[in-house]
């Protein structure tokens, strides 16, 4: 890409703040997220994670006391990267902030995901009194490929 191209490119990912139409199928198919959050001595820490859109809106869910949901509450900003599963030179970079961390529909919402990504009704790697968590992402910056 020339120096020309690099530049239209970057002007054109600093302008987006919603996710395009034409990238929203990433996201309702079986697309694997990396979650990035920040770790408290300032450091990244990444995770694969299930991906799910309210709105303009990400949703994100993770069981209580994990290392992202400490994450989260400790430090709001979040950054996502998200490739198509048919062609790896198509994807979604986001960066985004936890609007919400809610316990309310968290359940109910994993094993919606379940039946997404793996096909089954309910979601079978749930531990003894684990509480699901479930995380509203709102997108900040929208840098799109392919």
């Amino acid at each position: 890409m020339t120096q020309e191209g690099r530049a239209a490119h970057s002007n054109k990912e600093e302008a987006l703040k919603t996710i395009p139409e034409s990238y929203r199928d990433i996201l309702s198919g079986k697309s694997f997220a990396h979650l990035s959050t920040i770790m408290e001595d300032g450091s990244p820490q990444a995770s694969p994670v299930w991906i799910d859109m309210q709105g303009d809106n990400l949703l994100v869910n993770s069981a209580a006391g994990r290392l992202k949901d400490r994450n989260m509450r400790r430090d709001p900003n979040v950054a996502l990267s998200i490739t198509d599963p048919d062609n790896p030179y198509r994807c979604l970079m986001i960066r985004g902030r936890v609007v919400e961390v809610t316990t309310e529909g968290a359940d109910a919402h994993i094993d919606a995901m379940a039946r997404k990504y793996m096909g089954v009704e309910a979601y079978p790697f749930r531990k003894p009194g684990e509480e699901r968590v479930l995380y509203v992402i709102e997108t900040v910056s929208v840098s799109t490929m392919g």
